[in-house]
């Protein structure tokens, strides 16, 4: 079998945690950041996890993260 490729527009932007899990930057915190409060630009900086539905696909974009 050959190597398996890994997606390299999911590799920058998700990271495997060391009990393997997947993390992942907000969306929205980009431009257009005076009409948001101070709260919730604050909140968008945080990453949070990969939803559990959705890393099934994820370790499959990224076979060796």
């Amino acid at each position: 079998m050959p190597k398996m490729k890994t997606h390299k527009g999911a590799a920058k932007r998700f990271k495997k945690t060391a009990s393997g899990k997947f993390k992942r930057s907000h969306a929205y915190h980009r431009h257009i950041l005076t009409k948001k409060d101070a709260k919730r630009k604050r909140r968008l900086r945080k990453a949070t996890l990969v939803h559990v539905a959705e890393v099934k696909k994820l370790k499959k974009l990224l076979p060796y993260a």
